[in-house]
């Protein structure tokens, strides 16, 4: 993986990710909301240069996952994906572990396999994880009282080609033909 042009600091993505399946074991509630509230709570039991330190990795997580082939799926999975909306679906995505999120970013398609997908497509609920984006601020206001620094982390987002029309049905179904199985037919 990398992220505007260099390599992510593997380290520290491993930490983060292990601290997102710690967090996915401690959840109250199975969905993004409980893994969320399980990551603030874990993250707050360390220092604040440790949480600071957190916040970088997720945002590079979320730079890697800035693609237009995954926008789609979130356009189809959640009835349209505005700017935030992708974020808040990405957000959900890496609150599903290590594993779907790697398998998504390089094919968006596997997210059919997904049961949570699945649940959401009968359901027809909407895939959102709009309290991930915030982890770090949170249990930094927990643990230190105090927003996070100022420069705790950047984020920069590679320059993203969508070369489709989401709502042109045919096109979602030669590009993500098991999700569109799902959502489509």
């Amino acid at each position: 993986m990398s992220v505007a042009g260099g390599r992510v600091r593997r380290v520290e993505i491993d930490g983060f990710w292990k601290l997102v399946e710690e967090a996915r074991r401690g959840a109250s509630e199975g969905g993004a909301e409980g893994v969320a509230e399980a990551t603030v709570a874990l993250l707050a039991r360390r220092s604040g240069a440790e949480i600071v330190g957190a916040a970088q990795p997720f945002w590079d997580l979320m730079a890697v996952s800035y693609r237009g082939e995954l926008w789609g799926a979130a356009y189809l999975i959640n009835g349209g994906a505005s700017d935030d909306g992708f974020d808040y679906f990405r957000g959900w995505l890496i609150s599903q572990g290590r594993e779907v999120f790697e398998r998504a970013v390089a094919d968006p398609d596997s997210l059919a396999e997904v049961p949570a997908v699945r649940a959401a497509a009968a359901a027809g609920e909407d895939l959102e994880g709009e309290d991930m984006l915030g982890v770090a601020w949170n249990a930094h206001r927990i643990r230190t009282g105090r927003r996070l620094p100022e420069g705790a982390f950047t984020i920069r987002y590679p320059a993203i080609e969508f070369g489709w029309d989401f709502d042109d049905d045919d096109a979602i179904r030669r590009r993500l033909p098991r999700l569109s199985r799902l959502f489509l037919d």
